[in-house]
């Protein structure tokens, strides 16, 4: 990148790091210039930026803390000039009855002070393409209500409710209303009336029904005015041609390139969830893979040591270090070990490991899980990526510019195809299919 006086014209907050990039490689899909950084920055960004997406690791931290948080990014973005702000959640509306996602929404919501009466966002975690559809305030993943999609078992953040008006409600202060499908059919001008309504009858937050990739785009074009969006990376696709329409933004067909970086690949996998236990399963039929059992981290064995080992042993090709596994057996581990510790346990050595896979040369590393991904990131010393093409919907090929340039793939534990670790190596060796 060269040093330019463009400034950013959208700033976005998301609430893990795989979230973040699954937003930012939705804009660069839109031909938005997007640049990541892991947490708040020191000192500004330069070049030419169109979008800057903050990742946080708030999901699942206590709401005060995030909420700290995100207002600590809201300040940073607004000081790049970014005029439009999107706060960015997982597509299956990861959260708990006590938040993040309404918590952090109302807060930012007052520090815009947007439009009177605490302004107005709605929030709609539709992906169509990844298949999260959003049907009179419920939220489907395929076929299945989100209560029936295996969410329900996330370890976290079970997800056992899939009307996400009472979802949303139950973590907000303000009223929680829906934008239905009718209205969105009807295009723009009716989402923007009902937002009008909604407003008058004192809704600061409505769910709105998406199905498609064109609700997604009415949505968005409906927003353009909104100081702040709230959803999955699905709605932010309407978002580029609003600022293009306004021209704050120039059409640009590079805005994925990517630098070419040289050196060995690693997969790791902390994700307990179906599609990264898929993923699993297709990589160690074939390729070799070393499995890290908590209990043994619990234990004090030499776990991380012993990956290291094992990743050495196979030098001539990528390896997969993971600590999948099945719903069961992780229930049966948390009820051990205590929820939160088995899963720091799991990231902290997934962490070191990928630490010390970097002082001996990868330079590719392939990562599956939000929690995962964030500690991995943080482990590497990384401030910012450059976003690239997806490799599958919701994840990009990614590049960490700095003294030694890391090719990222950063998987949230449910997107991806089967052969997702194989295709995303492809990539990271600057093949695109």
């Amino acid at each position: 990148m060269h040093t330019s006086n463009r400034r950013p014209v959208l700033g976005c907050i998301a609430d893990d790091f795989t979230g973040a990039t699954d937003l930012a490689s939705t804009l660069v899909r839109g031909g938005m210039r997007t640049i990541q950084t892991i947490g708040v920055p020191a000192s500004a960004v330069l070049g030419e930026v169109d979008a800057l997406v903050v990742a946080l690791k708030s999901r699942t931290i206590d709401a005060k803390d995030a909420i700290a948080q995100s207002l600590a990014a809201l300040d940073w973005l607004r000081g790049q000039g970014c005029r439009q702000f999107f706060f960015k959640y997982c597509s299956t509306f990861d959260s708990t009855d006590a938040g993040n996602i309404g918590p952090v929404a109302e807060a930012l919501l007052d520090a815009l002070a947007a439009g009177g009466e605490g302004g107005f966002a709605i929030a709609c975690p539709a992906f169509p393409e990844n298949g999260r559809t959003v049907y009179r305030g419920h939220l489907f993943v395929g076929d299945a209500l989100l209560s029936e999609s295996g969410m329900e078992n996330h370890p976290l953040t079970p997800m056992r409710d899939p009307n996400l008006v009472r979802v949303l409600q139950r973590q907000s202060a303000s009223k929680v209303g829906l934008i239905a499908s009718a209205t969105v059919a009807a295009g723009a001008d009716a989402v923007r009336g009902a937002i009008a309504k909604l407003r008058a009858d004192g809704v600061r937050l409505a769910i709105a029904d998406a199905l498609t990739d064109a609700d997604l785009r009415t949505l968005g074009e409906a927003c353009a005015d909104l100081p702040l969006v709230t959803g999955g990376s699905g709605v932010a696709i309407g978002l580029p041609e609003n600022f293009r329409r306004a021209g704050l933004i120039e059409p640009n067909d590079k805005a994925a390139d990517l630098p070419a970086v040289s050196g060995a690949a690693l997969v790791l996998a902390g994700s307990a969830s179906k599609a990264t236990n898929a993923q699993v399963a297709e990589w160690i039929a074939v390729r070799p893979a070393y499995r890290v059992d908590p209990r043994a981290l619990a234990r004090g064995e030499g776990v991380v040591d012993a990956a290291l080992a094992f990743i050495d042993t196979h030098a001539a090709q990528p390896v997969l270090i993971y600590a999948t596994a099945a719903p069961g057996e992780v229930s049966e581990v948390q009820r051990e070990l205590g929820v939160a510790a088995a899963g720091k346990l799991v990231e902290d050595a997934l962490a070191a490991i990928a630490r010390e896979a970097k002082t001996r040369g990868v330079r590719k590393f392939v990562v599956a899980g939000g929690e995962t991904s964030g500690a991995v990131v943080q482990a590497l010393g990384i401030d910012m990526l450059q976003i690239g093409p997806p490799i599958d919907p919701g994840v990009p090929v990614t590049v960490a510019l700095g003294e030694t340039p890391l090719v990222l793939a950063l998987k949230s534990g449910n997107f991806g195809a089967r052969d997702f670790f194989a295709k995303a190596l492809r990539y990271a060796e600057g093949e695109r299919s």
